[in-house]
């Protein structure tokens, strides 16, 4: 009876100690923002669904694609979480059409998030350079917020 009323104890001293919070998953957006990307008609500036949209980042090792869309407003980019102050995204209408690089400059902040998540990255002054050809499909890029906290707000406006 004595090795039993031990067991029980040791049973309910280990069960305090296993329970905490679960920090395990990093949830409700804590983790590193993306860029919010919106399109505008060159003509009116209003805003513009594109039929089609294939875009490419280089983060650092060459490019990734990122796959197509269609029938969309925006478009959410993940940057790079490394240390360099930019990152290239390669925007193309058609699937091996040509394409337009729109080269992303900022300057990146780490904030302390959980044990879970770890750190994030924050990106402040950013500013937007288009290199484009004329065949390519963003004619000009617009300027939205400057900062990148969370996913809600635009960041760049592509003009098509």
């Amino acid at each position: 009876m004595k090795s039993f009323k031990i067991l029980l104890a040791l049973c309910l001293i280990s069960m305090l100690f296993s329970c905490g919070a679960d920090d395990d998953i990093c949830e409700s957006g804590e983790g590193t923002p993306r860029m919010k990307v919106s399109f505008l008609s060159a003509e009116t500036g209003k805003e513009k669904p594109v039929d089609s949209l294939y875009v490419a980042v280089d983060y650092g090792s060459g490019k990734v694609q990122l796959g197509g869309q269609a029938k969309i407003t925006s478009r959410i980019i993940p940057l790079r979480v490394d240390d360099s102050p930019y990152t290239d995204i390669y925007f193309r209408t058609e699937n091996l059409g040509a394409e337009s690089k729109v080269r992303v400059n900022y300057t990146t902040k780490s904030v302390y998030v959980s044990p879970g998540c770890g750190i994030k990255k924050t990106y402040e002054n950013l500013n937007s350079v288009l290199t484009t050809s004329a065949t390519a499909p963003v004619k000009t890029i617009q300027a939205g917020q400057n900062f990148i906290e969370n996913e809600d707000k635009t960041n760049l406006y592509l003009l098509f």
